[in-house]
């Protein structure tokens, strides 16, 4: 009986701490930002149209390192991109045929550059360069250069929010409020 007692005891006070645990179950959170293939988002964007972001980038890009290790490592960032966008990560200078829209893009000739990339860059070679698109790959809003995680948080919430087809980019600037640092 003395057994029981003592069973029932513990199990009184350790009661709260069992049911704090069923309250809060842990939350998986992104390891990264999921990036996917330019083809695999154009046969997602059929079944659940997505703005995309392209991060166009090269292998000898300083730069593009620091955005890589700075910028998308930031749990604000990982998680608002992989919430509201397709991300591509898409080296500029890769050897590889890209296909895009049912046409194939390769190398331009006397440059390492790929046509689509220099296509999307608008015929201005940076790196990194920041791709913004509306759903079906329509507007697309190249930004060269490494853009902070603040920098990223106010276009990323200008595109996803659609803010950029009402309000002009200099009043989403002067009006906006960050959150992430």
């Amino acid at each position: 009986m003395k057994n029981i007692l003592h069973i029932l005891f513990i199990l009184l006070i350790c009661q709260p701490l069992l049911a704090q645990n069923k309250q809060t179950p842990p939350v998986a959170k992104a390891k990264g930002v999921n990036w996917i293939s330019l083809e695999e988002a154009q046969v997602r964007m059929k079944t659940e149209p997505r703005k995309v972001y392209i991060d166009l980038y090269t292998d000898w890009c300083g730069w593009c390192k620091v955005m890589d290790k700075k910028t998308f490592s930031h749990a604000k960032v990982i998680e608002f991109m992989n919430e509201h966008y397709y991300c591509i990560h898409l080296n500029a200078e890769s050897k590889d045929t890209l296909v895009f829209n049912g046409e194939k893009f390769g190398i331009l000739e006397g440059s390492n550059t790929n046509a689509l990339a220099m296509d999307w860059m608008q015929n201005r070679l940076s790196y990194p360069t920041s791709i913004f698109f509306d759903e079906n790959f329509l507007n697309p809003q190249p930004i060269p250069g490494y853009l902070e995680v603040p920098t990223m948080e106010m276009i990323l919430k200008y595109i996803a929010g659609n803010f950029h087809k009402n309000t002009p980019w200099p009043k989403w600037q002067k009006e906006f409020k960050g959150e992430w640092k």
